[in-house]
């Protein structure tokens, strides 16, 4: 809905892990090779036909000869173990980028010279804080040993793998294995060993063949991968449940047997080189889990009246599901009701055998209902790259959902008690990550871990030098001191006695809305008008349109009407959040007619306890808003940059199909002796795949065009500044070598007979960081820079603090400057960032990011989830998608 929110786009909480822990065979867990059909001919070996299909449908139908039932099953290429082994594991050692087992790992990008300036600034008031990371160091710089280790026969179950090890402890040594690199402290007397084992189970007998690939010298980069695999077989020790690239505690689990959830706390680590030492990096983090298991939620379907397989693949489709046999989440993408435990597969060593037989082989699991039907998941992209090709086939029985579902997420009381357990202060979490050092420090079997490799982990939270900028100053007319953003950035009440800084009269507009929320809609009109007289907006009195019911058409139908009247805006009071009624609406008034259009839920605009002061609150936000989509501008803060484009970017994936993504550019743009900021915007559709430097490139050079149209023929901005956000570590090497490549290409030819060349600034915006910063026990206050210490020696970044949250830990935003023409000081790309954080007219405060990413972000989600077309031209010149 268009309803006013806080607009802080915090993103969520990931980050880079090690692997190659050394888990406790007891813990349980089992091979991570769940078998996925094979798309590829020359593996179909006992199908004809269309048996084997593998194009994500799950429907399996054979059309040939071949029994639909038999299909070619490769398993999915696991993080190490046997003979496998991606680029970079052969006879010589792997470097950076190389496949780390099956994990992926992006080279480092550097985007800062040798001899660059200092990229730490001055300005502000010093500050102290401390920091979620931990010093880590070494106490000598020795050499590590670098093993390939392959198994004949080839072992799956990765706990085999690792008690197979364990059994040559006196061979080896102090020793990591990541599942298929063995990396020793002590040089084995020959270079290439082989050795036999059996396995006390099962009483086979194993063949380990060991031989030298390399050495690691760990003052190199890729001592990196050994230190991180070192802290996670530190890890490994303390009970903590593995699940992906995280480590959850089971034991501390909280659970909410109301909701079916539990929440499992855990940590996010990561060891890297920061500017002067290596520093390990521990963030606090929650994985919610049900309690039942996926086949539970299909008996419970069944139960229910209505089409249960229609039913149940709609809960299924798009959650996350965890196996329990392994710990490994995936995306479920289909249901396939024609394969079932019972159905046979051919599996990698030509053996033709049930899934039953081997989930009972593999895992020692025994499946129960053997009729049941197969979730169906698509390889990750790191499965792709270690071969992976076909769809994944996962039992229900052995699934457990993960995450909430939108259901829930509409369960208000759900959410809060959620939101009780996750939500951390600053000093709960300090007092956490201090649990948790002292943990690794007193167990023993961690303890030894650093002991051996020769490793000290500081038990203190780095601390680090910070800067608390200059409180903004709000500009609501041109004239005057402005408004002090104060200690919050938060200046909701300047409304009490000011005037926005433009307004445009809202003479001829219209509300549509049901009958039954005739009185609710006069009395929220009634409040706007209050309002809107001490803002200085001038607004008649809306017509209003009532419905017989709340269905899209009619909505539709209803604004086809008013098209006639010719109608500044149409406002749409809806019962309920639908879909397909936003839609609808938003596909009407974005797409078909350049019409601004505000769609409000009933609730929001319905007071508790007839409370008239919230009922005002709310009526201010949303005649913001409105003057945004008229083409008004609520505030302005002084810019000391008078001729400049500021350029958001961001990317959002199309909610129906995920090959396809949108990429958005907003663009606030100021000139000489103009006072007031223009606003230009576009997005464009592209294909999994498709290089988005054309996109942006492109689109730079119409921002650009409509520069020229607003502020005079031949009038071009000096300084343009780009924020890039959604980009992750992977992307911005591309991003680097290709993106600021292809604008600075169409910069030259803009700029060609132009009487200065253009000076560009790029600029990575990352809010998905770990990184906290903690200010005592309490939030660092809003304006917090920090630029030294957990920085990066290879870019020119800071963190910034921009915003204030009221619960829980605030986060940090993160910048790396990887291009800049502007001349402009350290200490001026700071304040001039932290300016533009001020400017999101969603929100009468500061945001996480500058506003011409938010805006960027808004769009790109609003085309993406809900119009998945090209927005009217007529619109690019204004905030319609506030």
């Amino acid at each position: 809905m268009d309803q006013p929110n806080r607009g802080r786009g915090r993103g969520t909480r990931g980050g880079p892990g090690g692997s190659g822990a050394q888990p406790n065979w007891k813990q349980g867990g089992g091979p991570s090779r769940p078998p996925y059909v094979s798309d590829r001919p020359q593996e179909a070996a006992g199908t004809s036909g269309n048996g084997g299909n593998g194009n994500g449908n799950g429907n399996g139908n054979g059309n040939g000869n071949g029994d639909p039932s038999i299909r070619s099953v490769v398993p999915v290429a696991q993080r190490g173990g046997g003979n496998g082994g991606g680029a970079g594991t052969g006879d010589g050692p792997s470097g950076r980028g190389a496949m780390r087992g099956s994990r992926y790992v992006p080279e480092v990008v550097v985007t800062r010279l040798p001899n660059a300036p200092s990229k730490h600034g001055t300005l502000g008031t010093k500050l102290l804080l401390k920091t979620n990371y931990f010093r880590l160091t070494r106490k000598e710089d020795s050499v590590i040993f670098q093993y390939r280790i392959d198994f004949d026969p080839v072992v799956e179950d990765q706990r085999v793998v690792h008690a197979l090890l364990r059994t040559h402890g006196p061979l080896f040594g102090p020793y990591i294995f990541d599942g298929t690199m063995l990396f020793l402290y002590n040089k084995l007397r020959k270079d290439e060993v082989e050795v036999q084992v059996k396995d006390p189970r099962t009483d086979l007998l194993y063949k380990l063949r060991i031989r030298r690939v390399g050495t690691v010298d760990m003052t190199s980069e890729k001592a990196f991968l050994i230190l991180n695999l070192m802290h996670r077989q530190a890890m490994g020790s303390l009970k903590l449940l593995p699940i992906n690239r995280y480590y959850f505690d089971p034991l501390a689990k909280i659970s909410i047997p109301q909701y079916g959830l539990e929440l499992f706390p855990g940590y996010v680590t990561s060891i890297r080189q920061h500017e002067k030492d290596v520093l390990l990096c521990v963030e606090i983090t929650h994985r919610v889990m049900r309690t039942d298991t996926v086949y539970k939620t299909l008996q419970n379907m069944q139960r229910l009246p209505g089409a249960f397989r229609e039913n149940f693949v709609k809960m299924v489709v798009g959650s996350q599901v965890m196996c329990t046999y392994n710990q490994k989440s995936y995306k479920v993408m289909d249901v396939d009701f024609n394969t079932t435990p019972s159905s046979s597969f051919t599996s990698r060593e030509g053996e033709n055998i049930t899934f039953m037989e081997y989930y009972r082989k593999a895992y020692n699991i025994t499946i129960r209902d053997p009729k049941q039907p197969m979730l169906v998941s698509t390889p990750s992209q790191r499965m792709l790259r270690s071969g992976a090709s076909g769809p994944i086939l996962l039992v229900p029985e052995l699934c457990r959902l993960t995450g909430i579902t939108d259901d829930m997420r509409r369960d208000f009381n759900l959410m809060r008690s959620i939101a009780d357990q996750t939500r951390i202060g600053a000093d709960k979490r300090i007092e956490r990550l201090q649990r948790f050092n002292e943990r690794l420090q007193q167990t023993p079997a961690s303890r030894d871990v650093f002991t051996f490799w020769k490793t000290e982990l500081d038990r203190r939270l780095v601390e680090v030098p910070a800067r608390l900028l200059a409180q903004e100053s709000i500009m609501f007319r041109a004239d005057g001191a402005g408004v002090p953003a104060g200690p919050e950035a938060d200046w909701n009440q300047a409304f009490r006695n000011n005037h926005m800084f433009k307004t445009v009269p809202l003479q001829r507009w219209f509300i549509v809305c049901e009958r039954k929320a005739e009185q609710l809609t006069r009395d929220f009109v009634g409040a706007m008008m209050q309002v809107s007289n001490g803002m200085g907006f001038k607004v008649a009195q809306p017509q209003i349109l009532y419905l017989q019911n709340d269905s899209g058409a009619s909505y539709t139908n209803a604004i086809d009407e008013l098209i006639n009247k010719d109608p500044q805006l149409v406002m749409c009071i809806v019962p309920n959040d639908r879909a397909d009624r936003y839609k609808a609406i938003k596909k009407k008034c974005c797409v078909d007619r350049p019409l601004p259009c505000q769609v409000i839920k009933a609730r929001t605009i319905t007071p508790k306890n007839q409370n008239l002061r919230a009922l005002l609150t709310i009526a201010t936000k949303v005649m913001i808003q409105l003057n945004c989509k008229l083409g008004g501008i609520p505030w302005i803060v002084k810019n000391p940059l008078s001729s400049v484009m500021v350029v958001g970017f961001d990317v959002c994936h199309d909610a129906g199909n995920k090959s396809l993504s949108y990429g958005a550019l907003v663009a606030t743009m100021y000139a000489a002796k103009h006072i007031e900021p223009k606003y230009f915007s576009v997005i464009e559709r592209h294909q999994r795949g498709e290089e988005l430097s054309s996109f942006l490139s492109s689109n730079i050079v119409k921002a650009l065009r409509k520069y020229q149209e607003q502020f005079g023929e031949g009038v071009l901005p000096r300084r343009i500044l780009v924020y890039r956000d959604g980009v992750g570590d992977g992307q911005l090497g591309h991003v680097v070598d290709h993106e600021v490549r292809a604008i600075k290409e169409k910069l030259t030819r803009v700029y060609e007979n132009h009487e200065f060349k253009s000076q560009l600034t790029v600029i990575v915006v990352n809010k998905r960081i770990n990184t906290r910063l903690f200010d005592g026990g309490r939030n660092p206050p809003p304006g917090t820079v920090v630029d030294d210490i957990v920085t990066l020696p290879e870019r020119t970044d800071f963190f910034l603090i921009s915003q204030s949250v009221r619960q829980g830990t605030v986060s940090p935003t993160s910048y790396n400057v990887i291009f800049d023409e502007s001349g402009l000081k350290p200490d001026q790309l700071q304040v001039y960032t932290s300016k533009q954080t001020h400017l999101y007219y969603n929100w009468c405060g500061s945001v996480a990011v500058p506003a011409v990413c938010q805006y960027a972000h808004k769009l790109a989600f609003l085309v993406s989830q809900f119009i998945h077309n090209q927005p009217h031209h007529m619109l690019e010149g204004r905030l319609y998608y506030l």
